[in-house]
């Protein structure tokens, strides 16, 4: 099919370009920008008039729960909801069952990904075997059966003679080891922050440390072994501060951030509200601050939804007994776009950490609108106001804090290799 968008606002920070003008798609790719390519007849026009066109946003961290966890959602239920948040992209930690350290359990997700045909995945590889932090993975046969980075995720490693090794070995397969930096010491048992909130509720706290403690290991590591790192899920602004020091110095590093990190807080908590249970455990307004100036000054390099969907029982227990995290697939790009309507950055920045940023760090060439490249786009409306409302959540997940909440700023269409795989019906 030969697709027009007709009289969008074009955005495409990797090209600087930021104007009114038409894409022109065929054959699932992108053709030409602004004037029409000789010969060439749409076979369908999407009128983007006061709207915004982009690259597809590219999702750090997402957990589709397949293999494994079905009973929370699976790919074909979370990547229809990743397309309604305009994500054409995402990355599976590899803490699924089984583990994804196999070039087997890699062929299963990448064939229900596209048997759903929603969302490109691209999954991340154990960095020891059942990240059980004592034997190295295979990742030269990781990498070839499709990862694009390797990671332990929040297990804890036995010795920091393994992770070296790790390091070094990912290192010479030339794979981003992606890091999820808490120190297992300091916040065992814990479950939120360690401070007043924490101290009030009488909940087990996760210390500032456990974050800055793992991150200064981590970066004397990183000068050890030349490895490329990748921090995720940053929570603390000590972290942030030390790792621009190691990025200043020309290591090669890379950060992001939850795009709910950079709104709540400890006090969110409430009254035991499970919804607010995540991990790492939401901060101090000092520390949500110093993420958001982080990410408007370019020292936090992308934002990532860390969707993770959960079945109804698992927010229903005692705080510390349910289970961490937020279904955030959805709330990716108002939640991102209220950093330009607070004044902390320009829309263009802001598409730069969704999209062109997250592609450069996995290596991958997505993220961008030039001529000849996948059509992988977001089209949205960036004054459209509506309210979270449970109903009308497309994920398996309906665990979110942010029921009710207003937002401004909805995706309208977005297409994958050219087809559209979603497009809003009703506002």
């Amino acid at each position: 099919m030969r697709i027009q968008i007709k009289n969008g606002q074009v955005i495409d920070p990797l090209q600087a370009v930021d104007a009114v003008m038409d894409v022109f798609i065929a054959e699932g790719r992108i053709v030409a920008l602004g004037n029409t390519p000789d010969g060439f007849q749409a076979d369908q026009i999407i009128d983007a008039t006061k709207m915004i066109v982009t690259p597809g946003f590219i999702d750090l961290c997402a957990r589709l729960r397949e293999p494994g966890a079905e009973h929370k959602g699976n790919i074909a239920s979370e990547t229809t909801a990743a397309a309604a948040g305009g994500i054409t992209t995402v990355c599976v930690p590899p803490d699924t069952q089984p583990v994804i350290d196999t070039p087997a359990v890699i062929e299963l997700i990448h064939q229900r990904a596209q048997a759903a045909g929603m969302c490109h995945v691209l999954p991340i590889g154990a960095l020891t075997r059942g990240l059980a932090g004592e034997h190295l993975s295979e990742m030269a046969r990781l990498k070839a059966a499709g990862c694009v980075g390797v990671s332990n995720v929040t297990q804890a490693f036995t010795n920091t003679y393994v992770i070296r090794r790790a390091m070094e070995y990912a290192a010479n397969n030339d794979l981003t080891v992606f890091i999820h930096p808490e120190d297992s010491g300091l916040s065992k048992h814990g479950c939120a922050h360690e401070g007043v909130v924490s101290t009030r509720l009488g909940l087990p706290g996760i210390p500032e440390a456990a974050e800055t403690l793992a991150v200064a290991n981590y970066l004397m590591l990183i000068e050890q072994t030349g490895a490329r790192v990748h921090f995720c899920r940053l929570s603390t602004a000590r972290a942030i501060q030390m790792i621009a020091r190691a990025k200043y110095d020309g290591h090669a590093i890379s950060t992001d951030v939850a795009a709910h990190q950079l709104h709540l807080t400890e006090f969110d908590i409430g009254f035991f509200d499970s919804q607010c249970h995540v991990r790492p455990p939401l901060r101090t307004q000092r520390d949500r601050d110093g993420l958001r100036e982080a990410v408007a000054k370019g020292r936090i390099d992308a934002i990532c939804s860390d969707h993770q969907p959960h079945d109804v029982d698992a927010k229903l227990a005692p705080f510390c007994q349910t289970e961490p995290g937020i279904s955030a697939v959805e709330t990716l790009l108002p939640l991102s776009l209220r950093l330009v309507d607070d004044g902390l950055m320009n829309i263009t920045e802001l598409l730069r950490r969704l999209s062109t940023t997250p592609a450069k760090i996995l290596g991958i060439d997505k993220g961008h609108l030039k001529p000849g490249s996948a059509a992988d786009i977001c089209i949205f409306d960036p004054a459209a106001r509506w309210t979270l409302q449970h109903d009308t959540l497309r994920s398996s997940g309906h665990n979110t804090p942010f029921l009710g909440w207003e937002f401004k700023g909805r995706v309208v269409t977005t297409l994958l290799d050219g087809k559209i795989v979603f497009q809003l019906t009703s506002a």
